[in-house]
């Protein structure tokens, strides 16, 4: 296991676990998410790729639908 911090809060992984597979447990579509990895915002064509490492900081943004349209 390693540490990470998602969201501001302490969260632990499998070591080598990929970002894409880390969305997937927690339930996110990646296609409707925003990553941003130690202050670096990370393309949506490499979560396949990206293995997260020791004390990684990620902020993840989920865009909601809605509003009222004029």
């Amino acid at each position: 296991m390693v540490n990470i911090t998602l969201n501001g809060d302490p969260h632990k992984v499998q070591k080598g676990q990929r970002l894409f597979d880390l969305l997937q447990d927690l339930k996110l579509d990646p296609g409707k998410v925003a990553v941003e990895r130690n202050l670096e915002i990370v393309p949506k064509s490499t979560y396949q790729d990206i293995k997260l490492d020791e004390g990684d900081r990620l902020e993840i943004v989920h865009f909601i639908g809605g509003g009222k349209t004029v």
